[in-house]
């Protein structure tokens, strides 16, 4: 007794090839879903966090995170308020490399203005 699954659905046939057109053999077709997730993995991700401290303005802080994180006013505001209460505060998700060199430049600026502000990352 022959059920439908001797019949070639097309759309799927195509697939295969598409996906084959590298010549390797696709078996069960699990190698290439596998290579597919290992190729577009995305990079981890870091939240840039901002402590709070007892002598930076919160001028200089809203300051900070206009310039450095491109937040309008009213966000910089709600974060500067955020830290200051809750003693840290995420400034943004960044790769690695974005995360760390605008933490680094946070403190920088800080530190020019004699400011002891501290700026961290950490994996999110």
């Amino acid at each position: 007794m022959h059920m439908h699954n001797d019949i070639i659905d097309p759309a799927r046939a195509i697939r295969v090839t598409a996906a084959n057109k590298d010549g390797e053999d696709p078996g069960n077709g699990v190698g290439v879903a596998t290579r597919t997730r290992t190729r577009t993995k995305k990079p981890s991700l870091y939240k840039v966090l901002m402590l709070n401290d007892d002598y930076t303005p919160m001028e200089f802080v809203v300051l900070c995170l206009q310039r450095f994180f491109r937040m309008s006013i009213e966000d910089a505001t709600r974060v500067m308020l955020h830290v200051h209460q809750k003693g840290v505060g995420v400034c943004g998700v960044f790769s690695h490399e974005v995360a760390e060199s605008k933490a680094t430049q946070v403190v920088d600026f800080a530190r020019q203005q004699q400011h002891p502000l501290q700026c961290t990352i950490e994996k999110a």
